[in-house]
């Protein structure tokens, strides 16, 4: 019996949630974003499942920009932290990718060493992250429309509130942006996952979808099932120990957890090394034969362990699933206080990886 670790990823499904975002885009061009290794799911894999329904794609840094080309990607590629440095800023002429320029840093880069690239002028509109004040737009802007070989595709901006269900910022980011892009008769990019499925006047000319692609809900309290999204990954792993313990005995490290009753527990093999998160409280849901449980104890760097009094039948060899298909994997973040990207981005490599082709 191996240990049946098991992240399974499944390339239909992406492909269908990348027809949902096309679909819901209406006459937008769709960028999907496979940062982070396309939300852990892999790029290679994510590309191609994308590839037919999307019009480009969005990454953070170089390195993955660079990683697309060599899959063969031709189409748009943007890349959203834009260049750190003069040598970066030529390679990404070389590749010819689009540039997210956030900062007056990056204006002053461009005027030392210009280079023929497209570029996407990004506004603080309220985030307060990164983009230039809206009162250094115009002057921003004037000096790079002079620039030799300098392409002004449009301007971009982030949304900082768009998937809560009472908004109101993101209105008023919004109107910031399109009144700039008005003035100087420009595109714009602003909608994520979430302004894509809840905000239609947010559209713009470009659109950057992002968790919705991978399965998990930009929507707060609404499941992903309900905005039409596939479930592309499943995590799971093998049960390789049973235990019975008497009422007031305690399970794991800190004797944090402590039956209530006679008490049967399994041991899955699966812990934060795997990179299931460490914080996942007592009753954080686990699924094992369709039928749900809770964890009993904390998680271990190799194991954790799960009440199964309720469920005499289940052995061990038995798989264990942690998320996928009867547990949403944003019904287990929202049990460790978390959210589904950085359950999908802290899986680790010791986990066997298994496509799911059909």
């Amino acid at each position: 019996m191996s240990r049946g670790t098991t992240l399974e990823v499944r390339p239909a499904a992406l492909a269908a949630n990348a027809r949902e975002a096309r679909r819901r885009a209406g006459g937008a061009r769709v960028y999907a974003m496979v940062k982070a290794n396309a939300y852990g799911h892999g790029m290679a894999l994510a590309a191609a499942a994308f590839a037919p329904h999307v019009d480009g794609f969005g990454v953070a840094v170089l390195d993955e920009a660079r990683a697309l080309r060599a899959l063969g990607v031709s189409v748009p590629v943007m890349l959203l932290e834009g260049p750190f440095d003069a040598a970066e800023l030529a390679e990404a002429s070389d590749l010819t990718l689009e540039l997210v320029i956030h900062s007056l840093w990056q204006v002053d880069l461009l005027e030392a060493a210009p280079q023929p690239v497209t570029v996407w002028l990004k506004l603080d509109t309220g985030m307060h992250r990164v983009g230039l004040p809206l009162a250094e737009a115009d002057a921003a802007l004037a000096r790079l429309q002079i620039l030799p070989g300098v392409q002004v595709a449009g301007l971009m901006t982030h949304f900082a509130c768009a998937d809560e269900p009472r908004d109101h910022l993101t209105a008023s980011q919004l109107a910031h942006l399109t009144r700039i892009a008005a003035q100087h008769q420009l595109p714009w990019t602003a909608a994520n996952s979430a302004a894509l499925c809840r905000y239609p006047d947010t559209h713009g000319a470009l659109v950057r979808p992002g968790i919705m692609l991978y399965g998990g809900s930009p929507l707060g309290g609404t499941p992903a099932a309900d905005v039409g999204l596939s479930v592309t990954q499943r995590l799971s792993a093998r049960l390789i120990a049973v235990n019975s313990i008497p009422r007031g005995d305690s399970v794991g490290y800190g004797a944090s957890w402590v039956a209530e009753r006679d008490s049967r527990i399994g041991v899955v093999a699966i812990g934060y090394g795997d990179g299931y998160p460490r914080h996942a409280p007592a009753g954080t849901p686990v699924a094992v034969g369709g039928q749900r449980t809770g964890l009993a104890g904390r998680v271990s760097m190799d194991m954790l362990t799960i009440d199964l009094t309720d469920l005499p039948q289940v052995q061990v060899g038995d798989n264990v699933e942690l998320w996928g298909d009867t547990l949403p994997v944003d019904e287990v973040a929202k049990a460790c206080g978390t959210i589904s990207y950085e359950l999908f981005c802290q899986i680790t490599a010791r986990v066997a990886r298994r496509v799911e082709n059909g």
